[in-house]
């Protein structure tokens, strides 16, 4: 169903979290941390734009790969976070110190990355208590701040134009990209592929988040998808997609 990833692992220092550089398409690396992992598109004039940011002291680790992706002076152009999770936001506020890149969330997450508001409260399942707890052995991700706030619809810069596309339930204002040129879906945690693609784990709204996955699989063209946790599809990719919409729950 996926192709078999060959990560690039990037030396690092005991208390840095390990982040391993996994090619996906032309264009699209995934980063891979200890839990969860965010992803790094190149444009042709070598802007690069990061898609989720990873762990907080993170963010050496994260330099060398996009400097791998971009060469020694790479220019990371701008910081889009899916939602507001400590696993997606932690390194943002000191990358985007680094590079001047504009950091950009969806409006009803925003408060919670800038620290103005609380993490919502995922609606856990019993067999998620234990995963959730291992999760928050995550370091907590430091306020962060949100440059531009998104809405669904808005089309951003790269990749040909990458489509914003609301998907609540995981956190109110999780988002998706969808880059319609080269057919690449950026889910965040609304699905996962871990044991399969399918809904993802740790929603505030598990109702909501099944409408989201629906909308999700109704999008096209869809050439790879690229997920919050566990390794991109890139083959089969719509008939994947419809069965775990068909498959999800509330």
């Amino acid at each position: 169903m996926t192709p078999e990833p060959h990560p690039h692992p990037h030396p690092h220092a005991p208390d840095e979290p390990a982040v391993d550089l996994v090619p996906v398409v032309p264009g699209l690396h995934m980063l891979r941390f200890p839990i969860g992992q965010g992803y790094v598109w190149r444009d042709d004039d070598g802007a690069l734009t990061l898609v989720d940011a990873g762990w907080a002291g993170a963010e050496d680790a994260v330099g060398r790969a996009l400097r791998e992706v971009g060469g020694p002076g790479a220019r990371l152009r701008r910081i889009v976070l899916t939602h507001g999770h400590r696993d997606h936001v932690g390194a943002a506020e000191a990358l985007a110190r680094r590079y001047g890149a504009e950091v950009l969330a969806h409006r009803l997450d925003a408060p919670v990355v800038r620290g103005e508001a609380p993490v919502p409260e995922p609606d856990l399942l019993d067999w998620e208590v234990p995963l959730y707890e291992h999760g928050l052995t995550t370091p907590e991700a430091p306020p962060t701040r949100v440059d531009r706030e998104l809405e669904d619809g808005d089309v951003l810069d790269f990749g040909g134009g990458a489509r914003v596309v609301h998907t609540p339930g995981h956190t109110p204002g999780s988002i998706a990209l969808h880059l319609p040129r080269p057919g690449v879906l950026l889910t965040g945690d609304t699905l996962a592929s871990v044991g399969g693609v399918g809904l993802g784990v740790f929603h505030t709204d598990r109702a909501a988040a099944v409408a989201s996955v629906r909308r999700l699989a109704s999008l096209h063209p869809l050439r790879a998808v690229c997920f919050g946790h566990g390794d991109p599809l890139t083959r089969e990719v719509p008939s994947t997609l419809r069965a775990a919409a068909e498959a999800a729950r509330p």
